[in-house]
C-alpha cells in the first residue's frame, strides 16, 4: 500500500507508518517535484495538516484512496461530503493540543494582568516606567469560562494552580461533574456579571456568533478583561473595540480573528489588546502528540479496520446501514427538536426502541439522538462515532431501554432529556416513504411532521386559542403548513405544533404569547 504525507508531521510519525515494510510511505515535503495531485492517484491513505486543501476535484483523482488522516482537530480542509461519497474515512486528532492552547489561555490571562507587553516595549525603549505597569494578580479573582469542554476544564485545573475563583457556563455539563471540578456554573448573565477574566471555550455556531457585543460586554464589571483562544466568530470585533476605547474592558488577549490574518485591524494595534496569531495549539509537543496519533489511527485502520475518531464512519455493515438510516434521521432530528425545549444542564437522556426498531443494531440511532442534543453546543465537534464519549464526558447519563412487544406505535423511538430545570419528552416513528412523524410530547398524545421551522405552544384547553394564533400568523404573512393540536382533557391542558413556511420574527411569538391561555410559545428549527 502506498501511504502519501503530504504536510509536514513529526519524524516520528513518518517512522510509525515506515514500520509496516510493504508499505510504501511518500513524504512530500521532502520529495523534490512531486505534488499531491499527482501522488494521490495510487495511494491508499493521504495524512495532512491544514495546508493541503483536500477538495472533491483532488479526490476524484484518488483511484485507491481508503483513508484520510488529519493531524489536528478541524477538518475545514476536507470535502467531507465529497470523501463520504467516495467511501473514504476521514479521521482527526481532537484534544491533542487541549494542552497547548489551555496554557496559551493562561499565558494572555498573566500578561495581561501584569502588562507585561508594555513593560517589554517601554524597556525596549529604554524607559524605566515602574508607575504606569502597575498590575493585578490572579489571586482571588473570578475568571470566566464560556465552555467547559475539554480545554474550559484545563484552562480551570491551571486557573486553580493561581488560588482564582472560576464561574463557568456550559449547559452540556451536569453540575455535579462541574463540582468535582470546584467549578460554579452559572447563566451566561452569571458569568459575564461576576468575573473578572472571561475566557471563551465553545465551539462557533449561529448561536454563539458574536456572543462577546455591546449588550453583553455592557452586562460586565467595568475593567473585565476577555480572552479568546477559540474561535474568531465569538467575538464582535467593533463593539470590543469600543469598550475597550470607553474602558468598559480594560485589555483583551486574542488568538483568533473574524479574518484571518486580520489587515488593517484597529483592534489589533489598540494598546490593550495583546494579539498572536492563531497560535495557541501550535507548540512542539502538540504538533508532536497529533502527528503521531494520526499515523496510528491511519496505521489501524488500514491492518484492522478499525477507525478511531472517524469523522463520517459509521459503525455498522451496509446492511445495517440501509435498515438503521432512517432511524438515524429520526434519532438525530427528534433529539435536536427536544434540546431546544428543555431547560440547561442535561443530567441524563432516556432513549427507548419499540416494535421491530429494538430487536435492530441501535448503537448508531443512539448516538444520532445525542448528536442531535449535543450538536447546539459542539457544532461540528460531534459525530456518530463520539456523540456517546462527549456525552459522558460532560457527565450526562444515558440509558436504553428496548421492547419488541409494549409499542402503541410499530418501530418507534422514544426520548427523554431530563435537566436541572424543564425536562422534554417525545416519541418520533418513520412514517410512509420514510417521513418522520412526532407521535407525542411531554406525556400528550399529538401526530405531526418532524421538519422545517416549529412554532411549540403549550396553553390551557380552552376555546379561541387556535383562532387567535391562526389571526396572529395571518396578519404577519406567515404562512401556516401544517398545525397539530394535542390535549390532556385531565390536566386541561394542550399543545399545539405548527409548522410554518417562514421565519418566525420575536415580535411575533411575543405576540402570541399575550394570548391569555398561552402559557409558552417558541419556535424549534430540525
Amino acid at each position: 500500500m502506498k501511504i502519501l504525507v503530504a504536510d509536514s508531521v513529526s519524524e516520528r510519525a513518518v517512522e510509525i507508518l515506515s514500520e509496516q515494510k510493504s508499505w510504501d510511505v511518500v513524504f512530500l515535503p521532502k520529495k523534490t517535484g512531486a505534488n499531491v495531485a499527482d501522488e494521490i492517484r495510487d495511494a491508499d491513505a493521504l495524512v495532512v495538516r491544514s495546508a493541503t486543501k483536500v477538495t472533491g476535484e483532488l479526490l476524484a483523482k484518488a483511484e485507491h484512496l481508503r483513508v484520510i488522516g488529519r493531524a489536528g482537530t478541524g477538518v475545514d480542509n476536507v470535502d467531507l461530503d465529497a470523501a463520504t461519497q467516495k467511501g473514504v474515512v476521514v479521521m482527526n486528532t481532537p484534544g491533542g493540543n487541549a494542552v497547548s492552547v489551555a496554557e496559551h489561555t493562561m499565558a494572555l490571562l498573566l500578561a495581561l494582568a501584569r502588562r507585561i507587553p508594555q513593560a517589554d516595549a517601554l524597556m525596549k525603549q529604554g524607559k524605566w516606567e515602574k508607575k504606569k505597569l502597575e498590575g493585578m494578580e490572579l489571586r482571588g479573582k473570578t475568571l470566566g469560562l464560556i465552555g467547559l469542554g475539554q480545554i474550559g476544564s484545563d484552562v480551570a485545573r491551571l486557573a486553580k494552580a493561581f488560588e482564582m475563583q472560576i464561574v463557568a457556563f456550559d449547559p452540556y455539563v451536569s453540575s455535579l461533574l462541574a463540582g468535582e471540578m470546584d467549578v460554579r456554573l452559572g447563566s451566561l448573565e452569571d458569568v459575564f456579571k461576576s468575573a473578572d477574566f472571561i475566557s471563551l471555550h465553545c465551539s462557533a455556531t449561529p448561536e454563539t456568533r458574536h456572543l462577546i457585543n455591546s449588550r453583553t460586554l455592557a452586562l460586565a464589571q467595568p475593567g473585565v478583561r476577555i480572552v479568546n483562544c477559540a474561535r474568531g466568530e465569538l467575538v464582535n470585533e467593533a463593539d470590543l473595540l469600543a469598550a475597550l476605547e470607553s474602558g468598559q474592558v480594560a485589555g483583551a488577549g486574542l488568538d483568533v480573528f473574524e479574518t484571518e490574518p486580520p489587515k488593517d485591524s484597529k483592534l489589533v494595534t489598540h494598546p490593550n489588546v495583546i494579539a498572536t496569531p492563531h497560535i495557541a495549539g501550535s507548540t512542539e509537543e502538540a504538533q508532536e502528540i497529533v502527528g503521531i496519533r494520526i499515523a496510528e489511527q491511519v496505521r489501524d485502520f488500514l491492518l484492522s479496520g478499525v477507525a478511531r475518531n472517524a469523522v463520517n464512519l459509521p459503525a455498522a455493515s451496509p446492511d445495517e446501514i440501509k435498515k438503521l438510516e432512517p432511524y438515524i434521521q429520526l434519532g438525530e432530528k427528534l433529539g435536536a427538536f427536544l434540546a431546544q425545549l428543555a431547560g440547561d444542564r442535561i443530567r441524563e437522556v432516556r432513549i427507548s426502541y419499540d416494535g421491530g426498531l429494538a430487536e435492530l443494531n441501535t448503537h448508531l440511532v443512539r448516538n444520532a439522538v445525542l448528536k442531535g442534543i449535543l450538536t447546539p453546543a459542539l457544532s461540528d465537534q460531534v459525530n456518530l462515532i463520539n456523540a456517546g464519549a462527549l456525552a459522558q464526558k460532560r457527565g450526562v447519563e444515558v440509558s436504553e431501554l428496548r421492547s419488541a412487544r409494549r409499542a402503541t406505535f410499530s418501530n418507534s423511538l422514544g426520548i427523554g432529556i431530563y435537566t436541572e430545570g424543564e425536562p422534554a419528552t417525545g416519541v418520533g416513528m418513520v412514517g410512509v416513504r420514510g417521513t418522520l412523524r412526532i407521535l407525542g410530547l411531554n406525556d400528550i398524545d399529538i401526530e405531526a411532521p418532524l421538519r422545517g421551522i416549529i412554532i411549540v405552544i403549550r396553553n390551557q384547553d380552552v376555546p379561541g386559542v387556535i383562532g387567535r394564533v391562526g389571526t396572529i400568523l395571518g396578519d404577519r404573512k406567515i404562512n401556516i403548513a401544517t398545525f397539530t393540536l394535542g390535549r390532556n382533557p385531565q390536566l386541561q391542558q394542550a399543545i399545539a405544533l405548527v409548522n410554518v413556511d417562514n421565519h418566525v420574527p420575536d415580535e411575533v411569538l411575543q405576540e402570541i404569547r399575550t394570548i391569555q391561555a398561552v402559557s409558552t410559545a417558541r419556535v424549534v428549527e430540525v
